[in-house]
């Protein structure tokens, strides 16, 4: 189990570890779901991302320019709706 500390604002910060198990990075958002019974759930929240968002994304004239890799991986963040 990992412990976490609460800052004086009262925010906790994820470590890592925890954030490459839900898949999620920078920019990126968490859902967290509170229980009856004390605890919460956290989980990657679901990308809302339309078709249309991706297109927009590859048509940036003063954009660099993306490799297969990077639309591979845009694809599957934001079109896919990544898990």
């Amino acid at each position: 189990m990992t412990k976490l500390t609460i800052t004086a604002k009262g925010q906790v910060t994820l470590k890592q570890e925890l954030l490459r198990h839900l898949g999620v990075g920078p920019g990126e958002k968490v859902e967290a779901d509170q229980l009856s019974d004390g605890r919460i759930i956290v989980r990657a929240a679901a990308q809302d991302g339309s078709i249309d968002d991706f297109i927009g994304c590859l048509s940036q004239r003063d954009g660099p320019k993306l490799t297969i890799e990077k639309i591979n991986e845009i694809a599957a963040r934001g079109w896919a709706k990544r898990k």
